[in-house]
Parts: C-alpha cells; structure tokens; sequence
C-alpha cells in the first residue's frame, strides 16, 4: 500500500512531548529522560513521529521530585520512596519521608562539621603563617626544599 495520500492521525490531544514537559517545568529534558528511564515518570505512550508523550499527570510527578531534590534527597532516595508509594498504596509514606529527611539532615550535620574544622585549620594557617601572608618575613618561597637546591 503506497503512503502516498495517506491520513495522518494527531497526536492523543492533552499529551505533551517531552520538551513540552521540560518548557512546563522547567526541568532539563536531560534530567526528565532520567527520571523516566528510572521509572519515576511513566510515559502515556508514543507520538506517530515516536516522541514520547506524557500527561498532566508527569507535572505533578516532577514538581513532587524537584520539591523532593530541593529538599536535599538524592534521586536513589526518591526512587526508594516511589518504590514504597507505588509498592505499598495502602501504606502512609509520611513515615518513609522523615526517614529519607532525617538522612538529609544527617549529611547536612556532617557537611557542616567538615566545613567548621576546615575554617579552623584556615584560621591556624594565617595566624601562623601572618608574616609571609602579609609579605614580610620568610617567603614561602624559600621554604620550597625544590627551590633551596637550585643553583
């Protein structure tokens, strides 16, 4: 059968590429490919021109992850609860969501300690080494043993 003079069927209407999605939400059409590829958005199908198509369910799906992200959990993390949510319907998730917040609050209070000691030892650096920052005294220069064997 020739193509030619064939009827072209529009797309389901209410569907939106995943461009459109991208546009919509501002998310990278990268980062949606991700999430679909995990699973955490599902495709209504594919355009006659084989684009993938997503409902206006997928806007509620990515504003829930990019809240979710802004909140500091890690895409594995939010896989995990998509997991529970989708696995167990009749399970609060509330429970899961302070687990994951709590590990977040967990890297912060470590994050914060690593940066703390780091400020100290910044801080016991330019005091002991006052001189050289400040252009007098000793040079660090000529404490380099690289540069004290060059003739």
């Amino acid at each position: 059968m020739s193509s030619v003079g064939a009827v072209r069927h529009p797309d389901p209407p209410g569907l939106m590429t995943i461009g459109e999605l991208s546009r919509r939400t501002g998310a990278s059409v990268k980062v949606l490919r991700r999430y679909d590829g995990l699973g955490l958005l599902y495709s209504a199908g594919r355009s006659q021109a084989n684009y993938r198509l997503f409902d206006e369910t997928a806007l509620w799906c990515v504003a829930v992850i990019t809240g979710l992200r802004n909140l500091g959990l890690t895409v594995s993390e939010i896989h995990e609860l998509a997991d529970v949510y989708l696995g167990t319907p009749d399970e609060p998730i509330g429970r899961h969501i302070t687990e994951r917040l709590q590990a977040v609050q967990d890297r912060l209070d470590l994050r914060i300690a690593e940066l703390a000691e780091l400020r100290r030892l910044l801080g016991d650096f330019q005091v002991a080494n006052r001189g050289a920052l400040a252009g007098r005294g000793a040079d660090f220069r000529e404490e380099d043993p690289r540069r004290a064997s060059a003739p």
